[in-house]
């Protein structure tokens, strides 16, 4: 990406951060832009299933799907089912063909960051963290029986995907962030966030969801000022405990993360420590 189309400095307002991020591109992984290709070339053997399995491990193409989706749901004559809440419901309110139509080859995050080293690894800990998240969401939904498990693990996905965009639009900025927590470890992200943008990234990821009109159940459960419901606490704990062991189990923050897993799930702290390995 060329560095004129790149934010080296704090919009105004969050309005305007939503403006400008909503219309910008969204690269993804280079993987998912091959995989899609492969498909693409076999098309007719493709279903909603498999297509879905491999798109919900990208958390900006998952991202770019359930936009679309609802944007055609919104399109389309009244009677229809509510809004999709995962990408295999998405494919299917799409259509398969139409899905590659809609999608052509994919930009990816490789390339968007060629030329911006320290960027591409900053969003690759973002990635990981993400996927990280969303198995342990899955996990502790399944254990709980939540009928909403793959939304849940839908919303562990995209939890920190403005983070993600910041990564991608804004790589001065995003190290800025990275480099005043680095130099003050009790300094937390969202007082950091607003130190640099002038916003706390959960907010404009709140507003992107509702412009994009992305499904409400799935809007509600990414948001933390809900983290009382369970379904949420369900998020909230999994991004919670991947980012504090991103560089391994012995951050400070873990034992409180064990506490409030092992609440949840209504294990003993051993239990849900072994339960936790098992996930990761």
């Amino acid at each position: 990406m060329s560095d004129r189309l790149r934010l080296t400095a704090p919009l105004s307002s969050l309005e305007a951060w939503v403006d400008r991020f909503a219309r910008a591109e969204i690269p993804v992984l280079t993987e998912t832009a091959e995989l899609l290709e492969q498909m693409r070339a076999t098309e007719d053997d493709v279903d909603a299933n498999g297509l879905g399995e491999m798109i919900a491990a990208d958390p900006l193409m998952t991202l770019k799907v359930l936009a679309t989706a609802s944007e055609l749901r919104r399109s389309r004559s009244e009677g229809l089912q509510a809004y999709p809440e995962t990408v295999t419901a998405a494919l299917v309110l799409m259509g398969i063909t139409p899905f590659f139509r809609a999608f052509g080859p994919q930009p990816t995050l490789e390339q968007a960051l060629a030329d911006h080293e320290a960027a591409l690894l900053g969003l690759s800990r973002v990635m990981q963290r993400a996927e990280r998240a969303s198995r342990y969401a899955l996990g502790f939904a399944a254990h709980r029986a939540d009928p909403d498990a793959a939304v849940i693990h839908s919303a562990a996905l995209l939890h920190d995907f403005a983070e993600m965009l910041l990564w991608v639009h804004a790589p001065a900025l995003a190290l800025q962030i990275a480099a005043d927590q680095d130099a003050d470890r009790a300094l937390r992200s969202a007082a950091a966030q607003r130190q640099v943008l002038g916003i706390e990234l959960a907010d404009l990821e709140q507003a992107l969801m509702k412009r994009w009109h992305l499904p409400e159940l799935l809007t509600r459960i990414t948001d933390d000022r809900h983290a009382h419901d369970p379904q949420v606490r369900c998020v909230y704990l999994a991004v919670r405990l991947a980012r504090h062991t991103a560089r391994g189990w012995d951050d400070a923050g873990v034992p409180g993360d064990l506490h409030d897993i092992a609440e949840l799930l209504n294990l003993s702290p051993e239990h849900t420590l072994k339960l936790l390995h098992e996930f990761d």
